[in-house]
């Protein structure tokens, strides 16, 4: 055996566990979750698999006519337009202020503000909710004191979504802090050290120095934090169920009722379908838009001096 194919067996061998794990836990779940919703899988069918009939586009007729399909894409898109800008530029300002040389006790301070990531989101939620409570709760009582009325943050429609938002940027953002805070980092110290001999202030070295470097950073950032942001379920579960009025909906909330309260498994997986389709053409997007950035700034090769410089 030559030793191309030595090393091409070799990195088969290493490869097939995870490629398999993921034809298991993935793809075959793709393939099954888009079969399911040609069908009218229900309750029934479940007990008896053969009850089913295939309906082609049926359901997907019936979901995008649905008002509550669009009620709760829009929920969903609310809150990772708003959320998850948010949540990266708080990961950001975190970040810059734990990567200051000044500050002392770095690696307790990161500690502190990942602890949320590894909490129990569940509990978290719970925890929030009596938070919002708007005669017992914390924050009404700390914004009594600044003469704010008592606001009803999970039974108003205009603030339930806003009052989610918030407790998703807090349990979220330590993630990205450490990311950006491995992307600052990886920055050369040269650079700064240039910027500030040329005469460049604190905003100019931000704005030159370190968003160019943290260009990568952003973009790895942007796409897992829009992504987990689509799957939005767990925070309007516990602390709304959906209401009020459908105000914090989201599409996976919407599907999990589908699938696991009315045992429509074909709606409900018409719904699954349709997320990944809406997440795959947001990620196409920011990766379009990432790529025509940097082509743009690409500098142009510059020509041969006139003659008339050489002197």
């Amino acid at each position: 055996m030559s030793r191309l194919g030595y090393q091409n067996g070799s990195a088969a061998v290493f490869l097939a566990p995870a490629l398999g794990l993921l034809l298991l836990f993935f793809f075959l779940p793709v393939v099954i979750g888009v079969f399911l919703s040609l069908t009218d899988f229900d309750v029934y069918a479940i007990g008896n698999p053969g009850t089913a009939r295939m309906v082609g586009l049926a359901n997907y007729q019936y979901v995008l006519g649905d008002a509550t399909f669009w009620k709760a894409l829009r929920n969903t898109l609310y809150f990772v337009v708003v959320g998850g800008p948010l949540s990266v530029l708080t990961s950001l300002g975190v970040a810059l202020l734990l990567s200051h040389r000044a500050l002392r006790l770095q690696g307790i301070f990161r500690t502190i503000y990942f602890a949320p990531v590894v909490t129990t989101l569940v509990a978290v939620a719970i925890v929030w909710r009596y938070l919002y409570h708007p005669r017992y709760g914390l924050i009404d009582h700390v914004l009594s004191h600044f003469g704010i009325s008592p606001i009803d943050w999970l039974g108003d429609p205009n603030w339930a979504m806003p009052a989610i938002i918030l407790l998703a940027i807090w349990k979220n953002f330590g993630y990205n802090m450490l990311i950006f805070v491995a992307g600052l980092q990886s920055i050369p110290t040269e650079l700064y050290e240039a910027a500030s001999i040329d005469g460049a202030g604190a905003w100019r070295r931000f704005v030159h120095v370190t968003v160019p470097g943290l260009r990568p950073t952003f973009l790895f950032v942007g796409l897992t934090t829009m992504i987990g942001y689509f799957q939005l379920f767990a925070e309007p579960y516990v602390m709304t169920q959906g209401g009020p009025l459908g105000a914090t909906r989201s599409l996976v909330l919407h599907m999990y009722e589908q699938g696991f309260r009315w045992w429509r498994i074909g709606e409900a997986s018409t719904l699954a379908v349709l997320l990944l389709l809406i997440t795959l053409v947001a990620t196409l997007v920011q990766l379009g838009m990432q790529r025509t950035r940097k082509t743009n700034e690409i500098p142009r090769t510059a020509g041969p001096a006139p003659r008339g410089d050489a002197a």
